[in-house]
């Protein structure tokens, strides 16, 4: 399925403080910012000439966020900067003068943070950000999953140091668990999805991902014509687009948000002009994008800079974990989780299929972008779907 947007707002310039916070200004931000953590280093961008051809595409390059600080996902960069902004503003409040990111692990910054305790509500990658966050400034994280969280991604969360809660029903009953236990403490909830009244935070995680959009653009050796990107509550997808409409304005890329068919809350809002929380359904093989209602923040954004809407099923996810880990030609392999390659998922569809490839415009000018937004976060289950160990797809590279 796919829509167009017709939204009134649509190709509108941002509202104000959305080109604030995704703009060049906050993007050298988070860029400062990164530059302070002793495992940070820019991740790959991939060239895929082989899969480009068979897509009927000019040009294929993948931003493969597996590797992003230690954690194997892009969410690596929202939580952990929020937490550090927070920590760092806080500082500033209590000691009365401007306090700067090299000052982080200072004395009397470090006192301020470990009074200071972070909440937040995960299908598994925030919680790691938010929790590698806290453990980096000397802070408390309390991590709230729901049953479908598997033990292996409670355990990578765990091991900064979390306490982990676990939470009957569905994401958004996590969320909003979540909110609730940590107003009743006096905690700092720093969720990747936003609510009325709750906006600023979600608004620095999304900055964070600003990072990444930056970093491909550099290394494309000709800007995008095309970008598909996945959506959960649609803040990864709003990151993108809304930093990207501000870079080109009127030359910007073609942009398509992909949702799993079985979780499919930003479709859904882009369908009726409004945000709409759908109903809870059989899971999606894609866990990190299993959300039932959209994030305001993010639906602000994307109404403004999102030109298609569309969905894939289960099996498009797995293919595309399959497609990435046995490449053609001499494409290098990539390992990417069941959310992350659903970007590629939804452009295969979008290729294969006459009436989605006319309305997306592709062609075989058309330089497309994607983000594996998670490598194989859970092992097990990746070997269970490809039939390798995240190993063994990466041994393959190494030998080409």
């Amino acid at each position: 399925m796919f829509v167009l947007n017709t939204h009134p707002d649509y190709n509108k310039p941002l509202e104000p403080t959305d080109a604030e916070t995704l703009g060049e200004d906050g993007a050298n931000t988070v860029e400062r910012f990164l530059a302070h953590r002793t495992n940070h280093a820019e991740t790959p961008l991939h060239a895929l000439p082989a899969l480009a051809r068979e897509l009927g595409v000019g040009a294929l390059h993948v931003k493969d966020e597996g590797h992003r600080l230690g954690l194997g996902s892009f969410k690596a960069l929202g939580g952990a900067y929020a937490v550090i902004r927070l920590v760092l503003e806080e500082a500033q409040r209590r000691l009365g003068r401007p306090v700067d990111i090299a000052e982080l692990h200072s004395p009397e910054v470090m006192a301020v943070a470990a009074t200071m305790t972070f909440a937040c509500a995960t299908d598994g990658n925030h919680g790691r950000s938010v929790a590698q966050g806290a453990e980096l400034v000397g802070a408390k994280a309390v991590i709230f999953v729901h049953g479908g969280v598997s033990e292996a991604r409670v355990a990578a969360i765990s091991r900064f140091g979390a306490e982990m809660v676990r939470v009957d029903g569905t994401y958004d009953d996590t969320v909003a668990e979540a909110a609730r236990v940590a107003t009743a403490h006096g905690w700092t909830i720093v969720s990747d999805t936003s609510w009325a009244g709750y906006e600023r935070i979600p608004g620095l995680v999304m900055q964070g991902y600003t990072a990444m959009v930056r970093e491909a653009l550099r290394r494309l050796p000709e800007p995008p014509t095309h970008v598909f990107v996945q959506a959960g509550v649609g803040g990864v997808a709003a990151a993108v687009s809304g930093h990207l409409a501000l870079t080109f304005g009127d030359k910007r890329p073609t942009f398509t948000v992909v949702d799993p068919v079985r979780a499919a809350c930003i479709f859904e809002t882009a369908r009726a002009g409004h945000p709409v929380k759908i109903a809870h359904g059989e899971p999606t093989v894609m866990a990190m994008l299993e959300c039932y209602d959209p994030s305001l923040v993010a639906w602000r954004v994307l109404k403004h800079a999102a030109d298609v809407f569309m969905t894939v099923d289960e099996q498009d996810a797995i293919a595309a974990m399959n497609r990435l880990a046995r490449p053609s030609g001499h494409d290098p392999a990539i390992v990417a989780g069941e959310s992350g390659g659903a970007g590629l998922a939804g452009l295969i569809r979008a290729a294969s299929t006459p009436a989605i490839r006319a309305a997306v415009g592709l062609d075989e000018n058309a330089r497309i972008l994607l983000f594996n937004t998670e490598g194989a976060t859970d092992p097990e289950r990746y070997a269970e779907l490809v039939g390798m160990t995240p190993a063994q797809v990466c041994a393959k590279t190494n030998r080409a």
